[in-house]
């Protein structure tokens, strides 16, 4: 039997996911292999094919996956910080967006496109 692929899962504001987050979420409603939920870094976000892209952390931040190159071009800007899930070690494709710099919704456009294009 062939499987169906995954669509995203509609979320509803009382259903605990942060109310900055459902704009997001909403981009990725008829994107094709994208769910939101399961866990990753100790929170759930979005995910293509399985892979974790985009996410707002248990401390409030919209956090993304994005190549070293563009962390760093989003840290030295201004817009963002080095993710760090708590244990001490920055992860060097995640970047910690700061809320009000920059976009949220393109720059998880942004997080899917490397993370699709990476493969499963």
């Amino acid at each position: 039997m062939p499987k169906t692929p995954k669509t995203s899962k509609r979320v509803a504001p009382s259903s605990g996911v942060d109310s900055r987050f459902l704009p997001v979420i909403a981009a990725f409603v008829n994107e094709r292999n994208v769910t939101h939920g399961g866990k990753g870094f100790g929170s759930t976000g979005l995910k293509v094919n399985g892979k974790l892209f985009a996410f707002v952390s248990s401390k409030g931040q919209f956090v993304v996956k994005v190549p070293k190159n563009r962390v760093d071009e989003l840290v030295a800007s201004g817009k963002a910080e080095q993710f760090d899930p708590g244990h001490g070690r920055k992860m060097k494709e995640w970047a910690a967006i700061h809320s009000a710099a920059a976009d949220w919704i393109q720059l998880a456009k942004e997080a899917h496109r490397f993370v699709k294009g990476q493969g499963t």
